[in-house]
């Protein structure tokens, strides 16, 4: 099955697993989703994510995060920028979610990073998604 926005996806598999409590997903694999999942797993809103050997890219195994309770991590995972509309932000125009309570992905020269680090190394991008 052909997926035109590989982000997109990602990001509704790990919600939708989230308002299932299930316990891992899977998505596919790309350098830009796995940047994302490392970036969910730094700032602790993952467990972690594992790649898996299947031809014909590979996929990457999300393993999701609950509170002692039960209760879901994960609030809320949007995208920002889309194929159609690309959204960029240098540094100092990056929002903070929340007051600073949730994150947003940039996509950079230098990868993919979160807003604190952004702001921390003077450098903006594409909005990939902000998650609280």
């Amino acid at each position: 099955m052909a997926v035109n926005d590989p982000i997109a996806d990602m990001l509704t598999r790990i919600r939708n697993a989230a308002a299932n409590r299930q316990k891992q997903v899977t998505c596919l694999n790309s350098k830009v989703c796995r940047g994302i999942a490392k970036i969910l797993q730094e700032e602790g809103y993952i467990d972690g994510f594992d790649l898996l050997e299947q031809p014909p890219q590979g996929a990457l195994r999300v393993r999701l995060k609950y509170g002692p309770r039960g209760e879901t991590i994960l609030h809320s995972i949007t995208r920002e920028s889309c194929p159609g509309r690309r959204v960029y932000r240098k540094y100092d125009e990056l929002h903070r979610p929340l007051e600073g309570m949730g994150i947003s992905i940039v996509s950079t020269s230098r990868g993919v990073m979160s807003d604190r680090k952004c702001r921390t190394e003077k450098v903006g991008g594409e909005l990939l998604a902000t998650v609280y």
